[in-house]
């Protein structure tokens, strides 16, 4: 089996990594374009509460790793600067934890990879040395993805432990909902899980899908003041046309579906339309909304929030498919965390007689 074939999802590379860091062994991420290779690695930092030096191994000179040369006068010999762009000691001991992100590594010219090489292999190039506290992971892209890679030495591969990431729509639900990609985004590919990636290296199209084209549309939908004929263009940009059609006739749908602020303050107890791929985005607008309102009123003010947790699970119980009851509860209780505390949200009780137990384990089982 080769490293291709044995794949991991994003949240379980993970775990896979953090053992790493914590074994000082260097890590090596292989996945398509836009699978979310940088995003994994910037969360485990932000995670660890560490910080992490972003190095584009593919936009360099060796000079860049190994530092500039330079006549040193006092001791009159050839010195060496050091690069600014690696940790140093005084940054490094503010941090339990740096790490040094070696990305697009395989699409570096070899002269890059041979300074890279000493770096991982020895922990030191010329006078830099990597301080104590400093983890090393690199990514790239496969060799069949078709992109501008060169071969890694053998001596290079085997300083790694290597870990090939693939699309994983779960793992990127979770991210997306976390950081507030665009709910008819995220309600679109719920619905249409396979849509996430559609990238083939042998076809000629310069626009394809990925989890990081869709974190695009979800920018472009963001701004309020884009027309419609001006995202259609974005958009068929981004992920390929026809794809593009499919997201703006899901969105046109959408747009019929009712104001989320009206479902959680009660006034719109009924849904007048079964347009399944549109429920699935009003179902994430609902989380996002019932997060909002929550952190806006603060611990301090949470009796005013329960009526709206109320009328959330009230309305998801009595117009959604259990499918989408079940996400919405999960999106709100496991997800956000948030505090659906029997006695104070009327309706949890009834919620969970119907559907308790599809949500086992979420936080709500407290």
């Amino acid at each position: 089996m080769s490293i291709e074939d044995r794949s991991l999802s994003p949240s379980e590379a993970r775990s896979r990594i953090l053992l790493c860091f914590k074994k000082k062994r260097p890590v090596f991420l292989w996945g398509p374009p836009g699978v979310g290779k940088s995003d994994v690695v910037a969360s485990i930092t932000e995670e660890l509460k560490g910080i992490m030096y972003d190095v584009r191994l593919g936009q360099m000179e060796p000079t860049d790793i190994r530092g500039i040369p330079f006549f040193n006068k006092e001791e009159g010999v050839m010195d060496w600067a050091p690069p600014v762009d690696l940790p140093d000691e005084e940054t490094a001991s503010q941090y339990d934890h740096v790490v040094l992100f070696l990305d697009e590594m395989n699409s570096a010219a070899p002269s890059v990879q041979a300074a890279a090489y000493q770096l991982i292999l020895n922990r030191r190039i010329g006078k830099y040395k990597l301080p104590d506290n400093v983890v090393v992971i690199a990514a790239g892209n496969r060799d069949s993805d078709k992109g501008v890679t060169y071969r890694m030495p053998a001596p290079l591969k085997n300083r790694f432990v290597h870990l090939n990431i693939r699309a994983d729509f779960d793992s990127w639900q979770d991210w997306a909902i976390r950081n507030g990609i665009h709910s008819d985004v995220v309600g679109y590919l719920s619905y249409a899980k396979n849509k996430l990636t559609d990238f083939d290296p042998r076809s000629p199209s310069n626009a394809f899908a990925t989890p990081r084209s869709w974190t695009f549309v979800s920018d472009f939908i963001h701004d309020e003041t884009a027309t419609d004929a001006e995202l259609m263009d974005l958009i068929s940009g981004t992920i390929g046309e026809g794809l593009a059609g499919e997201f703006m006739a899901h969105r046109k749908m959408s747009a019929k579906m009712p104001n989320p602020e009206d479902v959680l303050d009660g006034k719109v107890t009924t849904l007048e339309t079964d347009e399944i791929s549109a429920m699935y985005s009003l179902t994430i607008a609902l989380c996002y909304e019932l997060q909002d309102r929550y952190n806006k009123l603060g611990k301090e003010n949470i009796d005013k929030w329960y009526p709206f947790a109320d009328n959330f699970l009230t309305f998801i119980m009595e117009n959604f498919t259990t499918e989408l009851a079940v996400m919405g509860a999960r999106v709100a209780l496991s997800t956000y965390d948030l505090p659906m505390i029997p006695g104070k949200v009327k309706s949890i009780q009834a919620f969970y007689e119907r559907f308790g137990k599809y949500i086992l384990g979420t936080a709500a089982k407290r």
